[in-house]
């Protein structure tokens, strides 16, 4: 069964005395939790209480004369975290039995995805902070709000992680140096699998042009102009759509084909991040070549995630960087209007690399508030690592076999209701366990269809890179950058839209790296990149 432990017992001295005058003394210095629900057990002064599990089989309480009956309640958790889909019911069946099997009652904000970092920002910034923050990477202001105290370092109450094997043993490699500010461990992480993004192109409709599966730029951009002056969708095809500073999830992996995801150093040896490498600027020119000619979607810098998203869905566009296993969930919207739908992920020879960007295994983190006592940071670190466990991410992926999902062919596959409720929301409560496969496979697909989509996307865990800056937490650099980068991302539109030209662009950046305090934050940048990757 898995280890669950939880809520500190409550000191009912009154309710203590009553029992022994009744006689049952003998029960209650047993510690022994009384059949029940799988949860957090207690965990009392005198001594640690064990995982209460279906089988009844409780915890060795301690002789503190506390009331084992504690133990059943249910730890309540205010937490802060992305919404990905629609907003779920916290009484539906899932919720229901991730909550029965935590024995929590998770009080949680959930916010729109396309709104999430503004908001953040603004919960950071008030310091008005719920009792745990999810954040799905290590931003500058949350980094900032670490290190102004914000949050709880965690460091010496995980100790050695003898109290926490499924955080010892089922997570990524080095998933600690990722929620980590100065050597410290702030958050516990986001599992997530390496292989996630891909650069989606609907492959039905290069089929019905007699174009092949691109594999370079140069193919790529030929491929799109061809989808768009065909307009397939018949309403006006778009070529490639996304959101954010160009395509967001997409910008990094197409910065690894012009070598912007390898480790660059100026002259003097100090780490340049990659926005500010002669390699971004590649990009960002070609992504201007897209917009001139039309392939680029001309609202990109304004469009938010779901209106791309419902886009792709609606059968408008013929390319969109998303998570892999987003494929079947956008072929089956797709093929409600049009025939037969296909959906491939690329991976684009350019002059640097290869379009696939890596992920870490760690997408961002749960990070608790300084505000929460002590005690309560300890339960719930107990939720968290049992949200860790094989059995929870097995929940949190497929639901309960007959409400949610069916098993066809050695496969679970979801069934309507596993659809509505089992979704990236539905992970986003808990660390869950390292799965390889875990943003590739669908849910809802079947055996054949999952086995042939890993098959078409194995060789991106070899030959993507992760964005190197990554794990770095320069305190001269976050400083610098918060100066600039919104200029910095409104001078990248304007050269994308052709309002500047490319020189202009270029030289602003020049600009950038040659400021004193630049190439100061560059320098410590360098320190912890040499020491981030010592080992």
């Amino acid at each position: 069964m898995m280890n669950k432990r939880g809520p500190a017992r409550k000191h009912w001295i009154v309710l203590l005395c009553l029992t022994l005058l009744l006689g049952t003394a003998a029960a209650c210095s047993s510690g022994s939790d009384a059949g029940g629900n799988s949860g957090i057990g207690g965990n009392g002064a005198g001594g640690s209480g064990g995982a209460g599990t279906n089988n009844g089989n409780g915890g060795n309480g301690g002789d503190d004369g506390q009331d084992s009956s504690a133990a059943d309640e249910p730890l309540h958790i205010q937490m802060f975290a992305g919404l990905y889909n629609e907003l779920p019911r916290m009484d539906n069946a899932y919720w229901t039995e991730w909550q029965e099997r935590t024995n929590t009652v998770l009080d949680i904000e959930w916010v729109p995805s396309g709104d999430l970092d503004t908001k953040m920002d603004l919960v950071l910034a008030s310091g008005d902070l719920p009792e745990v923050l999810s954040s799905p990477n290590m931003r500058p202001p949350l980094i900032s709000a670490i290190k102004n105290g914000a949050f709880w370092d965690l460091t010496p109450l995980l100790g050695d992680f003898s109290d926490y094997p499924n955080l010892a043993n089922n997570l990524a490699p080095n998933w600690e140096k990722y929620v980590s500010v100065d050597g410290k461990i702030y958050g516990l992480p986001r599992s997530r699998s390496r292989m996630d993004i891909g650069i989606k192109m609907r492959k039905d409709w290069l089929d019905q042009l007699g174009l092949p599966v691109p594999k370079t730029l140069d193919e790529y951009k030929d491929a799109l102009k061809a989808i768009v002056e065909a307009d397939p969708s018949g309403m006006g095809t778009f070529g490639l759509i996304g959101h954010g500073v160009i395509v967001d999830d997409g910008d990094d992996a197409f910065a690894g084909a012009f070598g912007a995801l390898d480790p660059y150093f100026n002259e003097a040896g100090g780490y340049v991040p990659k926005e500010l490498t002669p390699m971004y600027g590649d990009m960002v020119e070609w992504f201007r070549g897209l917009y001139s000619e039309g392939l680029l979607a001309q609202e990109f810098s304004v469009m938010k995630k779901t209106q791309a998203e419902e886009l792709y869905k609606s059968g408008r566009a013929a390319s969109y960087p998303r998570s892999i296993w987003w494929d079947k969930e956008y072929e089956d919207a797709i093929s409600k209007t049009q025939a037969d739908p296909e959906i491939v992920n690329l991976a684009l020879e350019g002059p640097g690399g290869v379009s696939v960007n890596l992920a870490t295994g760690v997408s961002g983190g749960y990070f608790i508030s300084k505000k929460v006592p002590e005690a309560k940071v300890k339960q719930i670190l107990d939720y968290l690592e049992l949200t860790a466990s094989e059995e929870l991410t097995e929940l949190a992926y497929y639901g309960l076999e007959g409400v949610h999902h069916e098993v066809i062919d050695g496969q679970k596959v979801l069934n309507d209701l596993g659809r509505e409720e089992i979704n990236t929301t539905s992970k986003g409560a808990g660390v869950l366990a390292y799965a390889k496969w875990g943003k590739v496979e669908s849910a809802s697909g079947s055996k054949e269809y999952n086995d042939a989509k890993k098959e078409s996307v194995a060789h991106f865990d070899e030959v993507g890179k992760i964005e190197p800056k990554t794990g770095l937490n320069s305190d001269k650099w976050l400083t610098e950058w918060a100066k600039h980068s919104s200029e910095w991302q409104a001078m990248v539109t304007r050269a994308i839209v052709g309002q500047i030209p490319m020189e202009e662009y270029r030289a602003y950046v020049e600009e950038l790296n040659e400021l004193p305090a630049m190439q100061a934050a560059f320098d410590e940048l360098a320190e912890e990149y040499e020491a981030f990757h010592a080992d």
